[in-house]
Protein backbone atom coordinates (compact mmCIF):
# COMPACT_ATOMS: atom_id res chain seq x y z
CA UNK A 1 0.00 0.00 0.00
CA UNK A 2 1.67 3.21 -1.18
CA UNK A 3 1.62 4.75 2.28
CA UNK A 4 0.79 8.62 0.86
CA UNK A 5 -2.17 7.46 -1.37
CA UNK A 6 -5.09 8.65 0.87
CA UNK A 7 -3.13 12.18 0.81
CA UNK A 8 -5.17 15.00 -0.90
CA UNK A 9 -3.59 16.79 -3.86
CA UNK A 10 -0.99 19.08 -3.45
CA UNK A 11 -0.12 18.12 0.19
CA UNK A 12 3.35 15.54 -0.64
CA UNK A 13 4.67 14.41 2.52
CA UNK A 14 8.02 16.66 3.65
CA UNK A 15 10.74 15.54 5.62
CA UNK A 16 13.41 17.94 6.62
CA UNK A 17 17.39 17.57 7.10
CA UNK A 18 18.85 20.07 9.19
CA UNK A 19 22.25 19.97 10.56
CA UNK A 20 24.30 21.16 13.69
CA UNK A 21 26.94 23.07 11.47
CA UNK A 22 28.37 23.02 7.87
CA UNK A 23 29.55 19.84 6.24
CA UNK A 24 28.30 17.29 8.18
CA UNK A 25 26.41 15.44 5.59
CA UNK A 26 23.15 16.65 5.05
CA UNK A 27 23.74 16.56 1.30
CA UNK A 28 24.80 13.65 1.36
CA UNK A 29 22.24 11.66 3.99
CA UNK A 30 19.87 13.56 1.52
CA UNK A 31 20.50 12.13 -1.31
CA UNK A 32 20.46 8.33 0.30
CA UNK A 33 17.17 8.91 1.66
CA UNK A 34 16.00 10.33 -1.60
CA UNK A 35 17.23 6.71 -3.25
CA UNK A 36 16.01 5.08 -0.33
CA UNK A 37 12.20 6.08 -0.89
CA UNK A 38 12.63 5.67 -4.94
CA UNK A 39 13.24 1.87 -4.13
CA UNK A 40 10.12 1.58 -1.93
CA UNK A 41 8.16 2.86 -4.82
CA UNK A 42 7.41 6.64 -3.52
CA UNK A 43 7.88 9.71 -6.49
CA UNK A 44 10.44 11.78 -4.27
CA UNK A 45 11.71 14.85 -4.69
CA UNK A 46 14.84 17.20 -3.35
CA UNK A 47 14.13 20.66 -1.91
CA UNK A 48 17.12 23.21 -0.66
CA UNK A 49 15.35 26.98 -0.49
CA UNK A 50 18.69 28.75 -0.72
CA UNK A 51 21.69 27.41 -1.59
CA UNK A 52 25.26 28.55 -1.62
CA UNK A 53 27.61 27.22 -3.82
CA UNK A 54 29.99 27.88 -6.66
CA UNK A 55 29.23 24.05 -8.02
CA UNK A 56 26.58 24.41 -9.83
CA UNK A 57 24.38 22.17 -11.93
CA UNK A 58 22.46 23.18 -15.50
CA UNK A 59 19.11 21.80 -15.86
CA UNK A 60 17.34 20.34 -18.89
CA UNK A 61 15.64 23.22 -19.88
CA UNK A 62 19.04 25.37 -19.29
CA UNK A 63 18.95 26.82 -15.58
CA UNK A 64 21.03 27.00 -13.02
CA UNK A 65 20.78 25.45 -9.37
CA UNK A 66 22.80 23.85 -6.46
CA UNK A 67 24.66 20.83 -7.77
CA UNK A 68 23.93 19.33 -4.47
CA UNK A 69 20.02 19.11 -5.64
CA UNK A 70 21.20 18.00 -8.69
CA UNK A 71 22.82 15.20 -7.41
CA UNK A 72 19.84 14.55 -5.28
CA UNK A 73 17.69 14.52 -8.00
CA UNK A 74 19.24 11.85 -9.97
CA UNK A 75 19.04 9.53 -7.03
CA UNK A 76 15.70 10.30 -7.15
CA UNK A 77 15.83 8.91 -11.20
CA UNK A 78 14.01 12.26 -11.81
CA UNK A 79 15.07 15.18 -14.12
CA UNK A 80 16.14 18.57 -11.93
CA UNK A 81 14.59 21.54 -11.69
CA UNK A 82 14.62 25.40 -9.90
CA UNK A 83 11.60 24.22 -7.97
CA UNK A 84 14.66 22.17 -5.96
CA UNK A 85 16.42 25.36 -5.19
CA UNK A 86 14.80 28.38 -6.22
CA UNK A 87 17.31 30.35 -4.51
CA UNK A 88 21.10 30.27 -5.34
CA UNK A 89 23.99 32.53 -3.91
CA UNK A 90 27.43 32.32 -5.94
CA UNK A 91 30.45 34.36 -4.00
CA UNK A 92 32.16 36.42 -6.66
CA UNK A 93 34.29 38.64 -3.98
CA UNK A 94 34.53 38.68 0.02
CA UNK A 95 30.62 39.58 0.97
CA UNK A 96 29.67 40.04 -2.66
CA UNK A 97 27.47 37.42 -4.93
CA UNK A 98 25.36 36.84 -7.89
CA UNK A 99 22.22 36.21 -6.77
CA UNK A 100 20.53 33.13 -8.58
CA UNK A 101 16.55 33.29 -8.74
CA UNK A 102 15.19 30.37 -10.81
CA UNK A 103 18.30 29.75 -12.39
CA UNK A 104 18.30 33.11 -13.58
CA UNK A 105 21.01 35.87 -12.25
CA UNK A 106 18.69 38.42 -10.49
CA UNK A 107 21.93 40.62 -9.51
CA UNK A 108 24.71 41.09 -7.74
CA UNK A 109 24.28 42.05 -4.01
CA UNK A 110 26.45 42.61 -0.96
CA UNK A 111 25.35 40.31 2.14
CA UNK A 112 23.93 43.53 3.80
CA UNK A 113 21.83 44.29 0.54
CA UNK A 114 20.53 40.65 0.05
CA UNK A 115 19.47 40.18 3.75
CA UNK A 116 17.56 43.57 3.82
CA UNK A 117 16.35 44.03 0.74
CA UNK A 118 15.82 40.97 -1.15
CA UNK A 119 15.07 38.15 1.97
CA UNK A 120 11.95 39.98 3.26
CA UNK A 121 10.02 38.98 -0.33
CA UNK A 122 11.77 35.53 -0.45
CA UNK A 123 8.88 33.62 1.32
CA UNK A 124 6.47 33.76 -1.78
CA UNK A 125 9.21 32.36 -4.15
CA UNK A 126 10.07 29.54 -2.07
CA UNK A 127 6.87 28.43 -0.49
CA UNK A 128 5.08 28.41 -4.20
CA UNK A 129 8.35 26.22 -5.46
CA UNK A 130 7.65 23.88 -2.62
CA UNK A 131 4.27 23.53 -3.22
CA UNK A 132 4.69 22.46 -6.91
CA UNK A 133 6.86 20.08 -5.88
CA UNK A 134 4.63 18.69 -3.55
CA UNK A 135 1.63 18.81 -5.89
CA UNK A 136 4.25 16.35 -8.00
CA UNK A 137 5.48 14.08 -5.33
CA UNK A 138 4.65 11.85 -2.69
CA UNK A 139 7.81 12.62 -0.62
CA UNK A 140 10.01 16.03 -0.62
CA UNK A 141 12.84 15.63 1.40
CA UNK A 142 13.94 18.84 2.62
CA UNK A 143 17.70 20.19 3.42
CA UNK A 144 18.68 22.79 5.44
CA UNK A 145 21.93 24.84 5.24
CA UNK A 146 24.83 25.22 7.95
CA UNK A 147 23.07 25.25 11.58
CA UNK A 148 19.80 26.69 12.56
CA UNK A 149 20.81 27.93 15.58
CA UNK A 150 22.46 31.32 14.07
CA UNK A 151 20.88 33.86 16.58
CA UNK A 152 22.29 36.51 13.95
CA UNK A 153 20.16 35.42 11.24
CA UNK A 154 17.44 33.43 12.30
CA UNK A 155 14.74 36.92 12.08
CA UNK A 156 14.74 36.75 8.06
CA UNK A 157 15.65 32.53 8.08
CA UNK A 158 14.48 31.05 4.77
CA UNK A 159 16.33 27.70 4.65
CA UNK A 160 15.99 26.26 8.39
CA UNK A 161 13.27 26.49 10.93
CA UNK A 162 11.40 29.49 9.39
CA UNK A 163 10.89 27.28 6.32
CA UNK A 164 9.91 24.06 8.49
CA UNK A 165 7.61 26.42 9.91
CA UNK A 166 6.01 27.29 6.38
CA UNK A 167 5.95 23.86 5.38
CA UNK A 168 4.74 22.20 9.02
CA UNK A 169 7.83 19.64 8.57
CA UNK A 170 8.93 17.44 11.05
CA UNK A 171 13.00 18.14 11.44
CA UNK A 172 15.68 15.57 11.82
CA UNK A 173 19.27 17.26 12.89
CA UNK A 174 22.31 15.64 11.69
CA UNK A 175 25.82 16.13 14.12
CA UNK A 176 29.26 14.92 12.46
CA UNK A 177 30.87 12.70 15.24
CA UNK A 178 34.18 12.56 13.34
CA UNK A 179 34.71 16.30 14.31
CA UNK A 180 34.54 15.89 18.08
CA UNK A 181 32.01 17.31 20.26
CA UNK A 182 28.91 15.76 19.15
CA UNK A 183 26.90 15.67 22.47
CA UNK A 184 27.54 19.35 22.63
CA UNK A 185 26.76 20.37 19.41
CA UNK A 186 23.39 18.64 19.23
CA UNK A 187 22.29 19.90 23.16
CA UNK A 188 23.79 23.26 22.32
CA UNK A 189 22.04 23.52 19.14
CA UNK A 190 18.01 22.11 20.93
CA UNK A 191 19.12 25.01 23.85
CA UNK A 192 19.36 28.17 20.97
CA UNK A 193 16.14 27.41 19.55
CA UNK A 194 12.95 28.23 20.89
CA UNK A 195 10.56 26.20 22.48
CA UNK A 196 8.32 25.49 19.15
CA UNK A 197 11.58 24.93 16.85
CA UNK A 198 12.64 22.85 19.36
CA UNK A 199 9.32 21.19 19.32
CA UNK A 200 10.20 20.28 15.51
CA UNK A 201 13.37 18.08 16.00
CA UNK A 202 11.77 14.65 15.93
CA UNK A 203 15.39 12.75 15.81
CA UNK A 204 19.05 12.81 15.51
CA UNK A 205 21.01 11.14 12.81
CA UNK A 206 25.01 11.34 14.21
CA UNK A 207 27.07 10.92 11.11
CA UNK A 208 30.68 9.77 10.15
CA UNK A 209 31.41 7.31 13.53
CA UNK A 210 34.46 5.54 13.30
CA UNK A 211 34.53 3.45 16.75
CA UNK A 212 32.64 1.14 18.46
CA UNK A 213 29.02 1.24 19.03
CA UNK A 214 28.83 -0.33 22.10
CA UNK A 215 31.41 2.45 23.69
CA UNK A 216 29.14 5.11 22.35
CA UNK A 217 25.48 3.71 23.69
CA UNK A 218 26.17 5.49 27.06
CA UNK A 219 26.29 8.66 25.59
CA UNK A 220 23.52 7.98 23.11
CA UNK A 221 21.23 6.93 26.19
CA UNK A 222 21.85 10.20 28.16
CA UNK A 223 21.45 12.33 24.96
CA UNK A 224 18.19 10.79 24.52
CA UNK A 225 17.20 10.62 28.22
CA UNK A 226 17.97 14.99 28.24
CA UNK A 227 16.14 15.93 25.28
CA UNK A 228 13.27 13.35 24.69
CA UNK A 229 14.29 12.74 21.44
CA UNK A 230 15.60 9.55 19.78
CA UNK A 231 18.44 8.86 18.06
CA UNK A 232 17.41 7.35 14.51
CA UNK A 233 20.14 6.19 13.74
CA UNK A 234 24.69 6.63 13.88
CA UNK A 235 25.65 6.53 10.26
CA UNK A 236 28.93 4.75 9.62
CA UNK A 237 32.01 6.76 7.91
CA UNK A 238 31.55 5.89 4.35
CA UNK A 239 34.79 5.78 2.69
CA UNK A 240 35.55 7.32 -0.76
CA UNK A 241 32.14 8.52 -1.30
CA UNK A 242 31.54 9.07 -5.21
CA UNK A 243 29.11 11.60 -5.26
CA UNK A 244 29.77 15.15 -6.80
CA UNK A 245 30.22 18.13 -3.94
CA UNK A 246 29.25 21.20 -4.32
CA UNK A 247 31.58 22.94 -1.69
CA UNK A 248 35.59 23.27 -2.27
CA UNK A 249 36.27 22.37 1.06
CA UNK A 250 36.43 18.92 0.32
CA UNK A 251 39.35 19.39 -1.59
CA UNK A 252 41.14 19.94 1.13
CA UNK A 253 41.55 15.92 1.53
CA UNK A 254 42.57 15.53 -1.60
CA UNK A 255 46.14 14.77 -1.70
CA UNK A 256 46.31 13.37 -5.64
CA UNK A 257 46.06 9.88 -4.81
CA UNK A 258 43.94 8.43 -7.20
CA UNK A 259 40.76 6.54 -6.02
CA UNK A 260 42.23 3.12 -8.01
CA UNK A 261 45.35 2.74 -5.45
CA UNK A 262 47.56 1.88 -7.91
CA UNK A 263 50.74 3.31 -8.53
CA UNK A 264 50.71 6.86 -10.52
CA UNK A 265 51.08 6.98 -14.43
CA UNK A 266 49.76 10.23 -15.20
CA UNK A 267 50.23 13.05 -12.54
CA UNK A 268 47.26 15.53 -13.46
CA UNK A 269 47.96 19.26 -11.78
CA UNK A 270 44.11 20.74 -10.87
CA UNK A 271 45.12 24.41 -9.69
CA UNK A 272 43.16 25.35 -6.97
CA UNK A 273 42.21 29.17 -7.12
CA UNK A 274 39.63 31.19 -4.40
CA UNK A 275 37.16 31.34 -6.41
CA UNK A 276 37.23 27.55 -8.02
CA UNK A 277 33.79 26.18 -9.46
CA UNK A 278 32.40 22.92 -10.84
CA UNK A 279 35.70 21.64 -10.04
CA UNK A 280 33.55 17.77 -10.01
CA UNK A 281 35.26 18.07 -13.75
CA UNK A 282 37.66 15.93 -13.47
CA UNK A 283 36.20 13.74 -10.63
CA UNK A 284 36.30 10.53 -13.41
CA UNK A 285 39.69 11.18 -14.19
CA UNK A 286 40.26 10.06 -10.09
CA UNK A 287 38.48 6.68 -10.93
CA UNK A 288 40.87 6.02 -13.92
CA UNK A 289 43.44 3.17 -13.21
CA UNK A 290 47.34 5.26 -12.56
CA UNK A 291 45.76 8.57 -12.69
CA UNK A 292 46.98 10.56 -9.56
CA UNK A 293 45.03 14.01 -9.51
CA UNK A 294 46.34 16.82 -7.48
CA UNK A 295 44.67 19.99 -6.28
CA UNK A 296 47.90 22.69 -5.83
CA UNK A 297 47.62 25.99 -3.49
CA UNK A 298 50.79 26.67 -4.17
CA UNK A 299 52.90 27.03 -7.13
CA UNK A 300 56.17 25.19 -5.34
CA UNK A 301 54.12 22.48 -5.60
CA UNK A 302 53.09 22.53 -9.37
CA UNK A 303 56.04 20.69 -10.67
CA UNK A 304 56.35 19.23 -14.16
CA UNK A 305 52.53 17.43 -14.12
CA UNK A 306 51.88 15.21 -17.38
CA UNK A 307 48.69 17.95 -17.22
CA UNK A 308 47.75 21.41 -16.08
CA UNK A 309 44.44 22.30 -15.74
CA UNK A 310 42.95 25.51 -15.31
CA UNK A 311 39.11 24.91 -14.13
CA UNK A 312 36.67 27.31 -13.73
CA UNK A 313 36.16 29.60 -11.50
CA UNK A 314 33.18 32.66 -10.76
CA UNK A 315 35.68 35.47 -10.97
CA UNK A 316 37.83 34.86 -14.01
CA UNK A 317 40.11 38.26 -13.42
CA UNK A 318 40.05 38.07 -9.93
CA UNK A 319 41.43 34.35 -10.02
CA UNK A 320 43.93 34.95 -12.75
CA UNK A 321 45.29 38.08 -10.64
CA UNK A 322 45.63 35.27 -7.58
CA UNK A 323 47.30 32.76 -9.93
CA UNK A 324 49.75 35.44 -10.62
CA UNK A 325 50.91 36.82 -7.67
CA UNK A 326 51.38 33.09 -6.28
CA UNK A 327 53.65 32.54 -8.60
CA UNK A 328 51.74 29.71 -10.74
CA UNK A 329 51.82 32.15 -14.15
CA UNK A 330 56.23 31.23 -13.94
CA UNK A 331 55.27 27.52 -12.75
CA UNK A 332 53.44 26.72 -15.86
CA UNK A 333 55.45 28.14 -18.33
CA UNK A 334 58.39 26.22 -16.38
CA UNK A 335 56.45 23.05 -16.82
CA UNK A 336 55.34 24.23 -20.53
CA UNK A 337 59.02 24.14 -21.61
CA UNK A 338 59.56 20.34 -20.37
CA UNK A 339 58.18 19.57 -23.71
CA UNK A 340 55.23 16.57 -22.26
CA UNK A 341 53.01 19.04 -20.07
CA UNK A 342 49.27 19.57 -21.21
CA UNK A 343 48.07 22.84 -20.31
CA UNK A 344 44.19 22.46 -20.09
CA UNK A 345 41.43 25.16 -19.42
CA UNK A 346 37.85 24.60 -18.59
CA UNK A 347 35.56 27.63 -18.87
CA UNK A 348 36.83 30.24 -16.95
CA UNK A 349 40.40 29.15 -17.51
CA UNK A 350 39.99 28.96 -20.97
CA UNK A 351 39.37 32.33 -20.89
CA UNK A 352 42.78 32.62 -18.84
CA UNK A 353 44.41 30.62 -21.77
CA UNK A 354 43.95 34.08 -24.07
CA UNK A 355 45.76 36.98 -24.62
CA UNK A 356 42.82 39.82 -23.40
CA UNK A 357 40.08 39.79 -20.85
CA UNK A 358 37.90 42.68 -21.37
CA UNK A 359 35.03 43.85 -18.61
CA UNK A 360 33.54 46.91 -19.90
CA UNK A 361 30.53 46.49 -17.40
CA UNK A 362 32.50 45.75 -14.06
CA UNK A 363 30.83 42.28 -13.86
CA UNK A 364 34.09 40.30 -12.08
CA UNK A 365 35.98 43.93 -11.20
CA UNK A 366 35.31 46.87 -8.82
CA UNK A 367 36.02 49.21 -12.34
CA UNK A 368 35.34 47.58 -15.44
CA UNK A 369 38.88 47.00 -16.73
CA UNK A 370 41.04 45.16 -19.45
CA UNK A 371 43.67 42.70 -18.37
CA UNK A 372 46.19 40.34 -20.33
CA UNK A 373 45.61 36.54 -20.23
CA UNK A 374 48.57 34.00 -19.97
CA UNK A 375 48.82 34.48 -23.74
CA UNK A 376 49.40 30.71 -25.01
CA UNK A 377 46.17 30.64 -27.12
CA UNK A 378 44.75 33.60 -29.50
CA UNK A 379 41.76 34.45 -27.69
CA UNK A 380 39.88 37.49 -26.45
CA UNK A 381 37.15 37.34 -24.41
CA UNK A 382 34.54 39.92 -22.93
CA UNK A 383 32.20 39.69 -20.18
CA UNK A 384 28.75 40.17 -21.14
CA UNK A 385 25.84 41.09 -18.44
CA UNK A 386 24.09 37.82 -19.87
CA UNK A 387 24.44 34.43 -18.34
CA UNK A 388 24.85 31.55 -21.07
CA UNK A 389 23.47 28.30 -18.93
CA UNK A 390 22.57 25.09 -21.45
CA UNK A 391 23.60 21.86 -21.63
CA UNK A 392 25.21 21.16 -24.95
CA UNK A 393 25.98 17.59 -27.16
CA UNK A 394 27.85 17.26 -30.47
CA UNK A 395 31.23 15.23 -31.32
CA UNK A 396 35.29 15.78 -31.71
CA UNK A 397 35.95 17.89 -34.45
CA UNK A 398 37.11 16.46 -37.90
CA UNK A 399 40.11 19.05 -37.25
CA UNK A 400 40.52 19.23 -33.62
CA UNK A 401 44.28 18.81 -32.86
CA UNK A 402 43.33 16.43 -30.00
CA UNK A 403 44.99 13.09 -30.29
CA UNK A 404 42.96 10.81 -29.07
CA UNK A 405 44.99 6.75 -28.57
CA UNK A 406 43.68 3.67 -30.08
CA UNK A 407 40.05 5.49 -31.29
CA UNK A 408 39.75 5.24 -34.58
CA UNK A 409 39.02 9.28 -35.58
CA UNK A 410 37.18 8.78 -39.02
CA UNK A 411 34.15 7.82 -36.66
CA UNK A 412 32.74 10.40 -34.39
CA UNK A 413 33.77 10.63 -30.74
CA UNK A 414 30.74 11.94 -29.05
CA UNK A 415 30.25 14.70 -25.79
CA UNK A 416 27.77 15.99 -23.81
CA UNK A 417 28.43 18.51 -21.29
CA UNK A 418 27.09 22.23 -20.09
CA UNK A 419 28.27 25.23 -20.19
CA UNK A 420 27.85 28.40 -17.73
CA UNK A 421 29.82 30.84 -18.29
CA UNK A 422 28.88 35.36 -18.85
CA UNK A 423 31.85 35.61 -21.32
CA UNK A 424 31.73 35.45 -25.09
CA UNK A 425 35.22 34.39 -26.59
CA UNK A 426 36.62 34.87 -29.94
CA UNK A 427 39.91 33.55 -31.49
CA UNK A 428 41.88 36.37 -33.01
CA UNK A 429 42.90 36.36 -36.72
CA UNK A 430 46.61 35.69 -36.07
CA UNK A 431 48.80 33.74 -38.83
CA UNK A 432 51.67 33.07 -36.08
CA UNK A 433 49.30 30.85 -33.70
CA UNK A 434 47.87 27.82 -35.82
CA UNK A 435 44.63 27.01 -33.67
CA UNK A 436 41.75 25.08 -34.44
CA UNK A 437 38.56 24.20 -32.51
CA UNK A 438 37.78 20.83 -30.52
CA UNK A 439 34.37 20.09 -31.01
CA UNK A 440 31.15 20.53 -33.15
CA UNK A 441 28.55 20.88 -30.41
CA UNK A 442 24.80 22.10 -30.37
CA UNK A 443 22.11 22.96 -27.88
CA UNK A 444 18.61 21.32 -27.85
CA UNK A 445 17.17 22.39 -31.17
CA UNK A 446 20.04 24.63 -31.98
CA UNK A 447 22.69 24.33 -35.20
CA UNK A 448 25.93 23.00 -34.99
CA UNK A 449 28.52 25.27 -33.98
CA UNK A 450 32.69 25.06 -33.22
CA UNK A 451 33.31 24.69 -29.72
CA UNK A 452 36.78 25.49 -27.51
CA UNK A 453 39.99 26.03 -28.83
CA UNK A 454 43.42 24.08 -29.02
CA UNK A 455 46.93 24.77 -30.51
CA UNK A 456 48.14 22.91 -33.09
CA UNK A 457 50.29 19.76 -31.49
CA UNK A 458 47.44 19.58 -29.00
CA UNK A 459 49.60 20.82 -26.10
CA UNK A 460 47.25 23.65 -25.25
CA UNK A 461 44.03 23.63 -24.97
CA UNK A 462 39.99 25.07 -23.57
CA UNK A 463 37.02 24.78 -23.85
CA UNK A 464 33.73 26.00 -22.37
CA UNK A 465 32.33 22.64 -21.72
CA UNK A 466 32.23 21.56 -18.33
CA UNK A 467 31.65 17.80 -17.91
CA UNK A 468 33.85 17.18 -20.75
CA UNK A 469 36.21 14.34 -18.98
CA UNK A 470 32.47 12.28 -17.81
CA UNK A 471 32.23 11.54 -21.74
CA UNK A 472 33.90 8.09 -21.27
CA UNK A 473 35.09 7.38 -24.93
CA UNK A 474 36.56 10.92 -25.06
CA UNK A 475 38.52 10.41 -21.49
CA UNK A 476 39.30 7.09 -22.60
CA UNK A 477 40.92 8.18 -25.82
CA UNK A 478 42.73 11.70 -24.12
CA UNK A 479 44.28 9.43 -21.99
CA UNK A 480 45.38 6.77 -23.76
CA UNK A 481 47.43 9.15 -26.01
CA UNK A 482 49.14 10.59 -22.81
CA UNK A 483 50.23 7.25 -21.85
CA UNK A 484 51.22 6.27 -25.51
CA UNK A 485 53.21 9.42 -25.31
CA UNK A 486 55.02 8.21 -22.25
CA UNK A 487 55.53 4.61 -23.79
CA UNK A 488 53.33 3.00 -20.50
CA UNK A 489 50.37 0.69 -22.03
CA UNK A 490 47.23 1.80 -23.17
CA UNK A 491 44.20 1.13 -21.12
CA UNK A 492 41.59 -1.32 -23.52
CA UNK A 493 38.59 0.16 -21.41
CA UNK A 494 37.31 2.35 -19.23
CA UNK A 495 34.40 2.83 -16.84
CA UNK A 496 31.19 4.08 -17.02
CA UNK A 497 30.59 7.67 -15.48
CA UNK A 498 26.83 6.91 -15.45
CA UNK A 499 26.90 2.88 -13.95
CA UNK A 500 28.98 4.32 -11.47
CA UNK A 501 26.84 7.39 -10.42
CA UNK A 502 24.44 4.24 -10.05
CA UNK A 503 26.29 1.91 -7.59
CA UNK A 504 26.92 4.37 -5.28
CA UNK A 505 23.64 5.46 -5.45
CA UNK A 506 22.40 2.34 -4.16
CA UNK A 507 25.52 1.77 -1.74
CA UNK A 508 25.64 4.65 0.15
CA UNK A 509 21.47 3.92 0.36
CA UNK A 510 22.11 0.62 1.39
CA UNK A 511 24.61 1.92 3.91
CA UNK A 512 22.02 4.60 5.22
CA UNK A 513 18.87 1.86 5.13
CA UNK A 514 21.15 -0.65 7.13
CA UNK A 515 22.06 2.00 10.23
CA UNK A 516 19.26 4.15 10.18
CA UNK A 517 15.50 3.05 11.77
CA UNK A 518 13.91 3.71 8.07
CA UNK A 519 10.46 2.46 9.91
CA UNK A 520 11.17 5.40 12.46
CA UNK A 521 11.46 8.16 9.18
CA UNK A 522 8.15 6.73 7.70
CA UNK A 523 6.49 7.11 10.66
CA UNK A 524 7.45 10.83 10.81
CA UNK A 525 6.06 11.26 7.38
CA UNK A 526 3.07 9.39 7.93
CA UNK A 527 2.39 11.73 10.93
CA UNK A 528 1.84 14.23 7.98
CA UNK A 529 -1.00 12.34 6.70
CA UNK A 530 -3.20 11.86 9.59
Amino acid sequence: MNKTENRSAGSAAVLMLQGTASDVGKSVITAALCRIFMQDGFRTAPFKSQNMALNSYVTADGKEIGRAQGMQAEACGIEATTDMNPILIKPTHDMHSQIVIHGRPLANMSAADYRSKYLPTAKDTVMAALERLRSEYDIVVMEGAGSPAEINLKDRDIVNMNLAGWADAPVVLVADIDRGGVFAFLVGTLELLEPHERERVKGFIINKFRGDLSLLQPGLDWLEQRTGIPVLGVLPYIHDIRLEAEDSVVLDNRTGIGRTGESAVIDIAVIRSPRISNFTDVDPLLEEPGVSVRFVSRSAELGTPDVIILPGTKNTIGDLAYIRNQGFETAIAHAMQSGGTQLIGICGGYQMLGRRLSDPHGLESSDAEEVEGLGYLPLTTIFAEEKRTVRVSGTLSAESPLSLGGLDRSISVPVEGYEIHMGSTQVLDDSEASVSSLFQIQEAGGELKAEGCGAEDGRVWGTYVHGIFHNDEFRRGWLNAIREAKGTPQEDSTFSVNEMKEKEFDRVAATVREHLRVGEIYKLLEMRTE
